[in-house]
């Protein structure tokens, strides 16, 4: 199962390291390529794995036809024309992880082993909230978890340096799944797909097709049934369980929609998250004890029950994280609520989809309006989607960076649009905007890189700015009024 020869790291980024670290553990004889000229990391390639070969430049240059294994890494396009010679022998990261699983369980055979669980999650958005909450409802019910992926530490280092978890949780993109050629996961689950990466996946089908190798080899798929592209293709067999938070309205009875299993139901204005049992339906949980708010997180709760549940975790634990966990930065974050103005950072809505559930999400929950602060680097996105929930839910929305245009355009004259060139613009006009009872929402629908680093740094000039012209200076006013 290992690989007989000599093989091709290509990319030395956190998963390159990743992977070389593994197979200069196994002592494989392996070859790192980079087409920069000092990648970072490099020194630190030498120190672990000194034996290793070296090359910087053009793939074109290099013979792939000597190695029997390449390996890239998830920035690295298997598209290019250079792979096409060994496209057979083209893996990624995660393909490794699998392989190394399945290694200690055949060298374990005659031992007292068992094989970790592991729970893989894919979907446009909200992937990382939904990762980090079923880890942390499996440590609540006391399992030794190691979480991962795309989200923080590389699968590969997990397994090295957390050997004996009992459960891996595995936050995937397209990008790792693309060269993942059976995932084998306890449960795998997609969540949804908003337009994203089309242009790495030639369209909306790539994309989905990617995503769907999540699936492969899973022992039960947990599915979006409100989101039909997040559902295996017709031709899989995979047993699978879905959650939906659309509702089939009954007057004064209870209900649900019939089609999912993980379901909101209710009466009136009270809804519970439920599971849709033998005996009948079973409430878990007022959805208003959420901590999280807005309808996409109840979603995201009902996923992870789903999941939480197939691997056999305590309800009681999983009720008792889902009423604490208050979710990632930069990702529906609560950073003021000042003169009955909410400001919410969701930097990490880069793409239509993001945009759209934040907005469906907070939208019924005001007294008041949405200010909807967008823009960035536009990805050639379709802005138009937008266009409706900003109908029904914006006061006003700030445009800015590359994409300003492009999103002003989208929208419908009777929508209020503000175009201005920075974030901070942005900012300083919708504290002028803001009336009480409103959000002012950090949503771009766009990538940072025109103007910032990452949407992280990005998200930090928000809350950096809140902390400064929000917090500080209304809490001054508060003081000078008493």
């Amino acid at each position: 199962m290992l690989a007989k020869g000599p093989t091709l790291v290509v990319g030395l980024g956190v998963s390159g390291q990743a992977i070389a670290q593994h197979l200069s553990d196994r002592g494989i004889d392996f070859t790192v390529a980079d087409t920069r000229s000092a990648p970072p990391g490099l020194e630190r390639l030498r120190e672990y794995a000194p034996q290793a070969s070296v090359y910087l430049g053009p793939l074109e240059a290099l013979d792939l036809s000597r190695f029997d294994e390449v390996v890239l890494s998830p920035g690295i396009d298997p598209r290019q024309a250079v792979f096409d010679p060994v496209r057979e022998r083209l893996v990624g990261e995660i393909a490794l992880f699998v392989r190394a699983l399945d290694e200690r369980e055949a060298d374990s055979l005659h031992k007292q082993y068992k094989r970790p669980a592991l729970v893989a999650i894919t979907g446009s958005n909200a992937k990382s909230t939904v990762t980090t909450l079923v880890a942390q409802m499996a440590e609540r019910a006391g399992l030794h978890v190691a979480v991962g992926g795309n989200l923080g530490t590389a699968a590969l280092t997990l397994l090295r340096e957390q050997p004996n978890a009992e459960l891996y949780v595995l936050e995937l993109s397209s990008f790792q799944l693309e060269t993942t050629p059976e995932l084998k996961a306890d449960v795998a689950c997609f969540l949804n797909l908003s337009e994203d990466h089309l242009d790495r996946h030639d369209g909306m089908l790539g994309y989905q097709a990617a995503k769907r190798a999540v699936f492969r080899g899973a022992g039960l798929a947990v599915i979006n049934a409100d989101d039909a592209w997040s559902w295996p293709a017709e031709d899989d067999l995979v047993s699978r369980v879905s959650f939906s938070v659309q509702l089939d309205v009954l007057e004064g009875q209870k209900s649900r929609n019939n089609a999912a299993e993980w379901c909101l139901a209710g009466k009136g204005g009270s809804l519970s998250l439920c599971h849709v049992e033998a005996q009948g339906l079973h409430e878990i949980m007022p959805a208003e004890a959420v901590r999280l708010a807005g309808r996409h997180n109840q979603a995201n709760a009902l996923a992870a029950l789903a999941m939480g549940t197939a691997i056999g975790l305590d309800e009681a634990a999983m009720v008792s994280e889902l009423e604490s966990f208050a979710g990632l930065p930069h990702r529906g974050e609560l950073i003021a609520h000042r003169h009955g103005v909410r400001w919410i950072n969701d930097s990490k809505g880069t793409n239509v989809g993001a945009t759209l559930a934040a907005i469906a999400g907070l939208g019924p929950t005001l007294d008041g309006k949405l200010v909807l602060l967008a823009g960035g680097q536009g990805k050639g996105a379709d802005f138009s989607p937008l266009a409706a929930p900003l109908l029904d839910y914006a006061r006003e929305v700030v445009v800015f960076g590359q994409a300003a245009a492009l999103l002003a355009a989208a929208l419908p004259d009777s929508v209020t649009v503000t175009r201005v060139n920075t974030l901070i613009d942005a900012l300083e006009h919708a504290q002028q905007v803001a009336c009480p009872g409103d959000c002012v929402l950090l949503s771009p629908a766009c990538a940072s890189l025109d103007q910032f680093a990452n949407y992280m740094v990005r998200g930090d000039v928000f809350r950096d700015w809140v902390a400064q012209h929000v917090v500080i200076e209304s809490a001054g006013e508060e003081e000078r009024d008493a």
